[in-house]
Protein backbone atom coordinates (compact mmCIF):
# COMPACT_ATOMS: atom_id res chain seq x y z
CA UNK A 1 0.00 0.00 0.00
CA UNK A 2 1.79 3.18 -0.90
CA UNK A 3 1.52 6.44 1.26
CA UNK A 4 -0.83 8.23 -0.87
CA UNK A 5 -3.37 6.02 0.37
CA UNK A 6 -2.61 7.39 4.29
CA UNK A 7 -3.45 10.84 2.89
CA UNK A 8 -7.15 10.66 4.68
CA UNK A 9 -5.69 9.27 7.80
CA UNK A 10 -2.87 12.04 7.98
CA UNK A 11 -5.47 14.35 7.34
CA UNK A 12 -7.98 13.34 10.33
CA UNK A 13 -4.97 12.94 12.85
CA UNK A 14 -3.69 16.56 11.84
CA UNK A 15 -7.03 18.25 12.45
CA UNK A 16 -7.59 15.83 15.85
CA UNK A 17 -3.77 17.13 17.12
CA UNK A 18 -4.59 20.49 16.37
CA UNK A 19 -8.11 20.29 17.85
CA UNK A 20 -6.54 18.50 21.20
CA UNK A 21 -3.56 20.70 21.34
CA UNK A 22 -5.69 23.46 21.56
CA UNK A 23 -7.43 22.20 24.74
CA UNK A 24 -4.44 21.66 26.24
CA UNK A 25 -3.30 25.60 25.49
CA UNK A 26 -6.61 26.65 27.30
CA UNK A 27 -6.21 24.46 30.56
CA UNK A 28 -2.81 25.74 31.10
CA UNK A 29 -3.98 28.81 30.74
CA UNK A 30 -6.51 28.98 32.81
CA UNK A 31 -4.75 27.09 35.66
CA UNK A 32 -6.62 24.38 35.47
CA UNK A 33 -4.02 21.53 34.85
CA UNK A 34 -4.95 19.59 37.83
CA UNK A 35 -3.07 16.84 38.83
CA UNK A 36 -3.47 12.87 39.80
CA UNK A 37 -0.66 10.33 40.27
CA UNK A 38 -0.66 6.92 38.12
CA UNK A 39 0.70 3.51 39.35
CA UNK A 40 4.04 4.74 38.09
CA UNK A 41 3.81 8.29 40.36
CA UNK A 42 3.68 10.07 36.81
CA UNK A 43 1.63 12.86 36.75
CA UNK A 44 -1.51 13.38 34.74
CA UNK A 45 -3.41 16.22 34.44
CA UNK A 46 -6.61 16.73 32.94
CA UNK A 47 -5.88 18.22 29.44
CA UNK A 48 -3.85 14.34 29.11
CA UNK A 49 -7.59 12.97 29.52
CA UNK A 50 -9.12 15.87 27.22
CA UNK A 51 -6.91 15.23 24.90
CA UNK A 52 -7.22 11.51 24.56
CA UNK A 53 -10.88 11.70 24.85
CA UNK A 54 -10.91 14.43 21.47
CA UNK A 55 -8.39 12.24 19.76
CA UNK A 56 -9.85 8.89 20.63
CA UNK A 57 -13.64 10.19 19.25
CA UNK A 58 -12.24 11.54 15.92
CA UNK A 59 -10.21 8.01 15.10
CA UNK A 60 -13.68 6.22 16.25
CA UNK A 61 -15.74 8.48 13.70
CA UNK A 62 -13.78 8.11 11.10
CA UNK A 63 -11.82 4.88 11.63
CA UNK A 64 -13.96 2.79 13.59
CA UNK A 65 -12.12 -0.78 12.92
CA UNK A 66 -8.64 0.38 14.59
CA UNK A 67 -7.33 -0.14 17.80
CA UNK A 68 -5.75 2.62 19.98
CA UNK A 69 -3.09 2.27 22.23
CA UNK A 70 -3.68 5.64 24.52
CA UNK A 71 -1.67 6.68 27.68
CA UNK A 72 -4.68 7.07 29.93
CA UNK A 73 -7.64 5.57 31.48
CA UNK A 74 -11.04 6.69 32.48
CA UNK A 75 -11.07 4.77 35.96
CA UNK A 76 -9.87 7.89 38.36
CA UNK A 77 -12.69 9.95 36.47
CA UNK A 78 -15.64 7.06 36.28
CA UNK A 79 -14.53 7.48 40.44
CA UNK A 80 -14.20 11.36 41.24
CA UNK A 81 -17.43 12.44 39.58
CA UNK A 82 -16.84 16.46 39.91
CA UNK A 83 -13.15 16.07 38.04
CA UNK A 84 -14.93 14.14 35.17
CA UNK A 85 -17.58 17.01 34.80
CA UNK A 86 -15.24 19.28 34.52
CA UNK A 87 -13.00 17.36 32.38
CA UNK A 88 -16.26 17.43 29.85
CA UNK A 89 -16.94 20.93 29.80
CA UNK A 90 -13.70 21.48 28.34
CA UNK A 91 -14.08 18.73 26.06
CA UNK A 92 -17.38 19.88 24.80
CA UNK A 93 -16.34 23.28 24.56
CA UNK A 94 -13.04 22.28 22.38
CA UNK A 95 -14.28 23.30 18.88
CA UNK A 96 -12.39 23.88 16.16
CA UNK A 97 -13.28 27.81 14.36
CA UNK A 98 -13.82 25.94 11.13
CA UNK A 99 -17.19 24.12 10.74
CA UNK A 100 -15.71 21.62 7.64
CA UNK A 101 -13.13 20.68 10.27
CA UNK A 102 -14.99 20.41 13.01
CA UNK A 103 -17.68 17.71 11.04
CA UNK A 104 -14.65 15.64 9.83
CA UNK A 105 -13.88 14.94 13.42
CA UNK A 106 -17.35 14.02 14.37
CA UNK A 107 -18.03 17.12 15.77
CA UNK A 108 -18.68 17.12 19.72
CA UNK A 109 -18.99 14.55 22.29
CA UNK A 110 -22.16 14.38 22.95
CA UNK A 111 -21.87 13.52 26.51
CA UNK A 112 -20.20 11.64 29.90
CA UNK A 113 -20.19 8.09 28.63
CA UNK A 114 -19.55 9.03 25.30
CA UNK A 115 -16.21 11.29 26.82
CA UNK A 116 -15.58 7.96 28.87
CA UNK A 117 -15.82 5.27 26.45
CA UNK A 118 -13.11 7.04 23.97
CA UNK A 119 -10.49 7.40 26.89
CA UNK A 120 -11.26 3.48 27.47
CA UNK A 121 -10.75 3.02 24.06
CA UNK A 122 -6.83 3.43 23.88
CA UNK A 123 -6.62 -0.28 25.73
CA UNK A 124 -5.56 -2.09 22.81
CA UNK A 125 -2.32 -4.27 23.45
CA UNK A 126 -1.08 -3.42 20.25
CA UNK A 127 1.22 -6.20 17.99
CA UNK A 128 2.28 -7.14 14.99
CA UNK A 129 -0.98 -6.93 12.79
CA UNK A 130 -3.52 -4.07 11.95
CA UNK A 131 -3.85 -0.76 12.23
CA UNK A 132 -2.82 0.31 15.73
CA UNK A 133 -2.60 4.34 16.60
CA UNK A 134 -0.36 4.72 19.45
CA UNK A 135 -1.44 8.49 21.56
CA UNK A 136 0.35 10.39 23.84
CA UNK A 137 -2.18 12.89 24.71
CA UNK A 138 0.43 14.84 26.42
CA UNK A 139 3.77 13.71 26.03
CA UNK A 140 6.17 15.67 28.74
CA UNK A 141 3.78 16.28 31.25
CA UNK A 142 5.87 17.86 33.40
CA UNK A 143 7.16 20.46 31.10
CA UNK A 144 3.09 20.98 30.45
CA UNK A 145 3.04 21.69 34.18
CA UNK A 146 5.91 24.27 34.17
CA UNK A 147 5.24 25.94 30.74
CA UNK A 148 8.06 24.05 28.72
CA UNK A 149 7.97 21.95 26.13
CA UNK A 150 5.18 19.13 25.28
CA UNK A 151 3.78 17.53 23.04
CA UNK A 152 0.25 15.72 21.41
CA UNK A 153 1.57 13.05 19.55
CA UNK A 154 -0.35 10.15 17.62
CA UNK A 155 0.69 7.76 14.94
CA UNK A 156 -0.54 5.30 12.75
CA UNK A 157 0.88 1.62 12.90
CA UNK A 158 0.30 -0.78 10.36
CA UNK A 159 1.45 -4.17 10.91
CA UNK A 160 3.95 -3.24 12.87
CA UNK A 161 5.22 -0.41 10.65
CA UNK A 162 5.01 2.95 11.53
CA UNK A 163 2.79 4.50 8.15
CA UNK A 164 1.65 8.02 9.63
CA UNK A 165 2.81 10.70 12.58
CA UNK A 166 1.74 13.72 13.68
CA UNK A 167 3.15 15.90 16.40
CA UNK A 168 1.57 19.12 18.24
CA UNK A 169 4.15 20.89 19.91
CA UNK A 170 2.58 24.66 20.96
CA UNK A 171 5.45 25.64 22.67
CA UNK A 172 7.94 25.45 19.70
CA UNK A 173 8.93 28.04 17.70
CA UNK A 174 6.81 28.24 14.13
CA UNK A 175 10.13 29.40 12.27
CA UNK A 176 11.75 26.25 11.25
CA UNK A 177 15.32 28.32 11.87
CA UNK A 178 15.03 29.78 15.42
CA UNK A 179 17.07 28.14 17.66
CA UNK A 180 15.93 25.53 19.93
CA UNK A 181 15.71 26.30 23.51
CA UNK A 182 14.45 24.44 26.97
CA UNK A 183 12.63 28.00 27.91
CA UNK A 184 11.12 29.18 24.25
CA UNK A 185 8.59 31.50 26.00
CA UNK A 186 4.79 30.74 25.99
CA UNK A 187 2.66 32.78 24.21
CA UNK A 188 -1.15 33.38 25.53
CA UNK A 189 -2.66 33.47 22.05
CA UNK A 190 -0.59 30.77 20.07
CA UNK A 191 -2.38 29.40 17.11
CA UNK A 192 -3.50 32.93 15.62
CA UNK A 193 -1.67 35.12 13.30
CA UNK A 194 1.14 32.70 12.30
CA UNK A 195 2.32 33.55 8.70
CA UNK A 196 4.43 35.71 6.57
CA UNK A 197 6.89 38.15 8.90
CA UNK A 198 4.93 37.39 11.71
CA UNK A 199 5.95 33.76 12.08
CA UNK A 200 8.76 35.20 13.70
CA UNK A 201 8.64 34.91 17.36
CA UNK A 202 5.31 33.19 17.35
CA UNK A 203 5.05 29.35 19.03
CA UNK A 204 2.99 26.85 17.99
CA UNK A 205 3.90 23.91 15.50
CA UNK A 206 1.88 20.98 14.08
CA UNK A 207 4.64 18.29 12.61
CA UNK A 208 3.22 15.49 10.31
CA UNK A 209 4.78 12.78 8.19
CA UNK A 210 3.72 9.73 5.84
CA UNK A 211 5.88 6.97 5.33
CA UNK A 212 7.93 7.72 2.04
CA UNK A 213 6.46 10.88 1.55
CA UNK A 214 8.96 13.31 3.61
CA UNK A 215 8.38 15.23 6.85
CA UNK A 216 6.78 18.97 7.10
CA UNK A 217 5.79 21.34 9.31
CA UNK A 218 3.14 24.62 9.81
CA UNK A 219 1.50 26.83 12.16
CA UNK A 220 -0.73 25.46 14.84
CA UNK A 221 -4.07 27.34 13.65
CA UNK A 222 -7.39 27.39 15.56
CA UNK A 223 -9.68 25.97 12.87
CA UNK A 224 -8.81 24.21 9.27
CA UNK A 225 -4.94 23.10 9.06
CA UNK A 226 -2.58 25.90 8.09
CA UNK A 227 -2.03 25.67 4.14
CA UNK A 228 0.97 25.07 2.24
CA UNK A 229 3.43 23.00 4.93
CA UNK A 230 6.53 23.27 4.70
CA UNK A 231 9.31 20.47 3.52
CA UNK A 232 11.80 19.68 6.80
CA UNK A 233 14.93 18.21 7.13
CA UNK A 234 17.59 17.63 8.71
CA UNK A 235 20.91 19.73 9.47
CA UNK A 236 23.64 18.65 7.27
CA UNK A 237 26.77 18.15 9.70
CA UNK A 238 30.10 19.06 8.16
CA UNK A 239 31.72 17.61 11.13
CA UNK A 240 30.28 16.47 14.74
CA UNK A 241 32.16 18.66 16.69
CA UNK A 242 29.55 21.20 15.32
CA UNK A 243 26.53 19.43 16.39
CA UNK A 244 23.52 20.01 18.97
CA UNK A 245 22.28 17.37 20.97
CA UNK A 246 18.94 17.69 22.60
CA UNK A 247 18.16 15.23 25.72
CA UNK A 248 15.39 14.96 27.93
CA UNK A 249 14.98 17.02 31.24
CA UNK A 250 14.58 14.30 33.68
CA UNK A 251 17.65 12.41 34.82
CA UNK A 252 15.11 9.76 35.68
CA UNK A 253 13.94 9.33 32.21
CA UNK A 254 17.79 9.30 30.57
CA UNK A 255 20.88 9.24 31.77
CA UNK A 256 23.08 12.54 31.51
CA UNK A 257 26.05 11.32 32.68
CA UNK A 258 26.67 9.01 30.02
CA UNK A 259 24.85 11.42 27.39
CA UNK A 260 27.84 14.22 28.38
CA UNK A 261 30.47 10.97 28.07
CA UNK A 262 29.03 10.27 24.42
CA UNK A 263 29.38 14.05 23.67
CA UNK A 264 32.65 14.61 24.73
CA UNK A 265 34.28 11.78 22.83
CA UNK A 266 32.24 12.94 19.78
CA UNK A 267 34.29 16.08 20.12
CA UNK A 268 31.04 18.48 21.02
CA UNK A 269 31.24 20.91 22.84
CA UNK A 270 28.29 22.77 23.36
CA UNK A 271 26.12 22.60 26.05
CA UNK A 272 23.44 20.01 25.12
CA UNK A 273 19.68 21.35 25.25
CA UNK A 274 17.37 19.41 27.49
CA UNK A 275 13.96 20.15 27.13
CA UNK A 276 10.73 17.07 27.41
CA UNK A 277 8.81 14.83 25.12
CA UNK A 278 8.61 14.62 21.59
CA UNK A 279 9.52 17.94 20.57
CA UNK A 280 12.87 16.57 20.62
CA UNK A 281 12.32 14.90 17.56
CA UNK A 282 10.56 17.57 15.81
CA UNK A 283 14.10 19.90 16.45
CA UNK A 284 16.09 18.04 15.20
CA UNK A 285 14.00 16.90 12.40
CA UNK A 286 13.83 20.45 11.04
CA UNK A 287 17.21 20.83 11.88
CA UNK A 288 16.87 23.42 15.00
CA UNK A 289 19.37 20.25 16.24
CA UNK A 290 21.47 17.30 15.57
CA UNK A 291 21.31 14.25 18.09
CA UNK A 292 18.76 13.65 20.06
CA UNK A 293 20.23 10.70 22.89
CA UNK A 294 17.62 9.34 25.58
CA UNK A 295 20.17 6.14 26.98
CA UNK A 296 18.97 3.73 29.62
CA UNK A 297 19.97 4.94 33.49
CA UNK A 298 22.29 2.11 34.32
CA UNK A 299 20.12 -0.61 36.97
CA UNK A 300 16.67 0.58 35.87
CA UNK A 301 14.77 -2.16 33.73
CA UNK A 302 12.80 0.70 32.40
CA UNK A 303 11.48 -0.22 28.59
CA UNK A 304 9.68 2.62 26.73
CA UNK A 305 6.60 3.09 25.59
CA UNK A 306 5.17 2.99 21.98
CA UNK A 307 2.91 6.24 22.13
CA UNK A 308 6.87 7.83 23.35
CA UNK A 309 8.42 7.52 20.09
CA UNK A 310 6.24 6.36 17.16
CA UNK A 311 5.53 9.73 15.95
CA UNK A 312 9.33 11.04 16.19
CA UNK A 313 10.74 7.96 15.10
CA UNK A 314 8.90 8.80 11.50
CA UNK A 315 9.32 12.18 11.34
CA UNK A 316 12.81 12.01 11.69
CA UNK A 317 13.42 9.53 9.20
CA UNK A 318 11.24 11.53 6.92
CA UNK A 319 13.51 14.00 7.23
CA UNK A 320 16.24 12.67 6.31
CA UNK A 321 17.76 11.17 9.72
CA UNK A 322 18.03 7.64 11.12
CA UNK A 323 16.32 6.77 14.39
CA UNK A 324 18.02 3.55 16.71
CA UNK A 325 18.27 2.09 19.73
CA UNK A 326 21.48 2.31 21.80
CA UNK A 327 22.45 -1.31 20.03
CA UNK A 328 21.82 0.61 16.26
CA UNK A 329 18.90 -1.63 15.95
CA UNK A 330 15.09 -0.21 14.95
CA UNK A 331 12.79 0.72 17.01
CA UNK A 332 10.60 -2.21 16.88
CA UNK A 333 6.60 -0.73 16.90
CA UNK A 334 5.09 -4.56 16.72
CA UNK A 335 5.98 -5.98 20.00
CA UNK A 336 2.97 -4.44 22.29
CA UNK A 337 2.46 -1.28 23.95
CA UNK A 338 6.33 -1.41 25.08
CA UNK A 339 9.49 -0.96 22.76
CA UNK A 340 10.58 -4.81 24.50
CA UNK A 341 12.96 -5.28 21.87
CA UNK A 342 15.27 -2.25 22.35
CA UNK A 343 17.22 -0.26 25.33
CA UNK A 344 17.33 3.23 24.60
CA UNK A 345 17.04 5.89 21.48
CA UNK A 346 19.67 7.67 19.16
CA UNK A 347 18.72 10.05 16.51
CA UNK A 348 20.66 11.19 14.28
CA UNK A 349 21.68 12.69 10.83
CA UNK A 350 22.36 9.61 8.46
CA UNK A 351 25.23 10.79 7.68
CA UNK A 352 26.81 10.38 11.46
CA UNK A 353 24.47 8.26 13.00
CA UNK A 354 26.31 5.00 12.74
CA UNK A 355 29.22 7.24 14.45
CA UNK A 356 27.12 8.07 17.14
CA UNK A 357 25.95 4.42 18.03
CA UNK A 358 29.47 3.14 17.98
CA UNK A 359 30.35 5.41 20.67
CA UNK A 360 27.04 5.03 22.39
CA UNK A 361 27.48 1.35 22.11
CA UNK A 362 31.52 1.76 23.48
CA UNK A 363 30.18 4.26 25.99
CA UNK A 364 27.27 1.41 27.36
CA UNK A 365 29.70 -1.41 26.74
CA UNK A 366 27.58 -3.25 25.05
CA UNK A 367 27.98 -5.67 22.16
CA UNK A 368 25.69 -6.76 19.10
Amino acid sequence: MSSSAYSNELNIALLAVQRATLLTQRVFHDNAKGTLSKDDASPVTIGDFGAQALIISALRHNFPHDEVVGEEEAKPLRENQSLAEKILSLVQEAKLADAESEKALGGTIRDMDAMLTAIDAGNSPGGPKGRIWALDPIDGTKGFLRGGQYAVCLALIVDGDVKVGVLGCPNLPVSDTTPISATTPISADVGTNNNNEEEKGRTGVLFSATKGSGATSRPLLPGALAPAPTSIHMKPLSTLASATFCESVEAAHSSHSDQSLIASRLGISKESVRMDSQAKYASIARGAGDIYLRLPVRGKGYVEKIWDHAAGDLIVREAGGEVSDARGERLDFGRGRRLEGNRGVVAAGREVHGRVVEVVREVLGEER
